[in-house]
């Protein structure tokens, strides 16, 4: 996975970073097709915000945070992502299922009225 951290307006430290990028190798748990992420984290007065946005196969997720603390913004971001990517992991197992549910009901067609014979 390809990562990718942008920090606005205040120094990134080395431990955050590290932090950062442990949290995000912890998301392979949940979906393993993700592609890249994107981090940005921004210091505004009181307020520090992070954002995430993951590339997965099919999809590009993002969770938000917000709190005095980065840390606690970093882990509130990543929750909501955990939280989709579960969602989504289940979308695309659903709809798998409902294919091979549909290839399995389907009965094989006829061609002309030679193919069927009758035993009495």
């Amino acid at each position: 996975m390809n990562v990718s951290i942008t920090a606005r307006h205040f120094d990134l430290s080395p431990e955050l970073k590290s932090f950062v990028e442990d949290e995000l190798q912890k998301l392979g748990r949940y979906f393993d097709n993700i592609v890249s992420s994107n981090v940005v984290l921004e210091v505004e007065s009181y307020r520090q915000r992070s954002e995430v946005t993951l590339k997965v196969s099919g999809a590009t997720l993002t969770g938000t945070g917000e709190s005095d603390d980065m840390y606690v913004s970093v882990e509130e971001s990543l929750d909501k992502l955990k939280r989709q990517l579960k969602k989504y992991k289940g979308k695309l197992k659903d709809k798998h299922q409902k294919k091979i549910s549909a290839e399995k009901s389907t009965p094989p067609e006829l061609t002309s009225d030679d193919d069927i014979t009758l035993d009495y």
